[in-house]
């Protein structure tokens, strides 16, 4: 708990090289083979907890790399067993982009503690808590921490009381601490003070802080935020930091030096060696995957500030608009983002629903609005991802319960779905795959994947990869906008998953 001695504590250094820093910068490529050297460094170094897990890690180390996703949590923990290992989970949807099953999702948080995993970041997409629930509960009953995360946006909705009374919300389902999920780099170093003395006081439970350089800001709200009582906060190490990625950690303790609360060290010139000798390791690391690097994605961009979206997003978007030959709209695109968020119920920007409604908007620019709506966009207004943060436009949500033929909930999504452990199991035997507890809860999400990987199909390459900041990597191509426009179908791949749209004649 909270108290006036622990509040001025030193704060600490989360080390996030290992997971999102190569997501954000590198499309999360870097293999396990490549973090063996310096994962036993990075557990001498006494970080708070190291991020090795989750996020777009284990879609993309078995689409991509050929790794099974259990064996690379079982290898850093081996190497790095002293220091509290993290993962990023998305609550309800674990690591995939749909709800699961209650059986499901404590069968995962189960098996990730016995492989090693300590820490859970836990959040929803739209902020729902009854998402976060299952995942709360199950983390707490295996031994691991559960850590609240809010997915920090801006919007008429979301102020300093609605983000305090989210974090008591969660709190209240027994959360060991509360972080501050800022995954666009938008937040100002006022609001986080603010904001984290807020949930402070709203929670007294720690306040941990993560975000990312993008913007230029991230730096600057990690000193705001600490100075206001926030306990740890998220970096990462160069090349892998900075940019869309996390401050980097050398950077850092540079700024905070002099601060009452600045991370203390046992010995800060071996620390800084051993910094300096990690990035060292990094750079060829780094260089041998420059195919998914951007120089765009290593420096700061202000467009993230007046379009107020993710980093990765603007970057994904500017690819796709060329594919669909509308390059010459890209401001009407990203003008109509607001739109499609507060017709949505102003819901954050963040995987999946980043993907959501930047297609959605890109969808109502071309064949006009609400002309074409994606299933994923109708699901969301009819309640199947969760509690919206506001209501869902009512003409908008009608003409959803009639595209898709059904009607909204207002319970929570997973109620509606049946246990799947069993299911899983026997469909592994009839595949003839290892029937094993952690095979079914990667099948559940990743089927084709686990598939090809018991096949030996090592994964090819994509032909044309696309730097991202969040989430799996997203591209969307089409048969071609005459054919579009003729009635065919358009192929949209989100995250890996292929959806045919059909092209309404208007």
């Amino acid at each position: 708990m909270l108290t006036a001695t622990n509040y001025m504590k030193p704060a600490t250094f989360n080390c996030t090289v290992l997971r999102d820093g190569h997501q954000s910068l590198a499309a999360t490529r870097m293999s396990t083979e490549q973090m063996l050297e310096i994962a036993p460094i990075l557990d001498t170094m006494g970080f708070s907890a190291l991020e090795t897990w989750g996020g777009a890690s284990i879609d993309s180390g078995l689409r991509f790399l050929g790794e099974h996703p259990f064996d690379r949590l079982d290898t850093l923990k081996k190497l790095a067993p002293k220091t509290p290992h993290m993962m990023l989970l998305r609550g309800q949807n674990l690591v995939g982009y749909t709800h699961y099953a209650d059986d499901v999702v404590e069968a995962f948080v189960k098996l990730s503690v016995k492989h090693g995993m300590n820490i859970f970041r836990i959040f929803d997409c739209l902020n729902d808590p009854q998402n976060m629930r299952t995942s709360i509960k199950a983390a707490k009953e295996a031994g691991g921490q559960a850590h609240g995360t809010i997915c920090y946006t801006t919007s008429p909705v979301h102020n300093l009381e609605y983000f305090a009374n989210l974090a008591k919300e969660i709190a209240d389902m027994g959360a060991d601490a509360i972080v501050i999920k800022d995954m666009a780099g938008l937040i100002p170093p006022a609001e986080t003070a603010a904001l984290t003395e807020a949930i402070k006081k709203a929670t007294n439970l720690p306040v941990w802080i993560h975000t990312h350089e993008t913007a230029g800001l991230g730096a600057a709200t990690y000193v705001a935020g600490i100075n206001a009582g926030a306990d740890a906060v998220d970096v990462s190490i160069a090349p892998f930091a900075n940019g869309t990625g996390q401050p980097d950690c050398m950077r850092m303790l540079a700024l905070m030096n002099g601060y009452e609360r600045c991370p203390q060290l046992e010995d800060e010139a071996d620390f800084k060696k051993k910094l300096s000798t990690i990035s060292a390791m990094l750079q060829p690391v780094y260089d041998s995957l420059s195919r998914f690097t951007s120089h765009a994605n290593e420096v700061v961009n202000s467009d993230t500030l007046r379009y107020q979206v993710p980093g990765g997003m603007l970057s994904n978007f500017r690819s796709q608009l060329k594919e669909m030959n509308m390059t010459d709209k890209f401001e009407e695109v990203f003008a109509e983002i607001p739109v499609v968020r507060k017709a949505l119920g102003w819901i954050p920007l963040v995987t999946p629903t980043s993907q959501i409604v930047g297609v959605q908007a890109m969808m109502n620019v071309k064949f006009g609005r609400w002309k074409n709506i994606t299933p994923q966009c109708a699901d969301v207004a009819l309640g199947y991802y969760g509690r919206t943060p506001a209501p869902v436009d009512p003409e908008l949500q009608a003409m959803c319960a009639k595209k898709m033929g059904k009607e909204p909930i207002t319970c929570r999504p997973a109620d509606l779905i049946k246990p799947g452990m069993q299911d899983l199991r026997d469909k592994l035997a009839a595949k003839g795959m290892p029937v094993t507890d952690e095979n079914c809860v990667i099948y559940a999400m990743f089927p084709q994947q686990l598939e090809d990987y018991y096949a030996g199909k090592r994964p090819e390459p994509p032909t044309t990869p696309k730097p991202e900041n969040f989430g799996a990597p997203v591209s969307l191509s089409t048969v071609g906008v005459a054919a579009a426009i003729s009635g065919r179908n358009m192929k949209l791949n989100i995250m890996g998953r292929e959806y045919d749209v059909t092209i309404e004649e208007k």
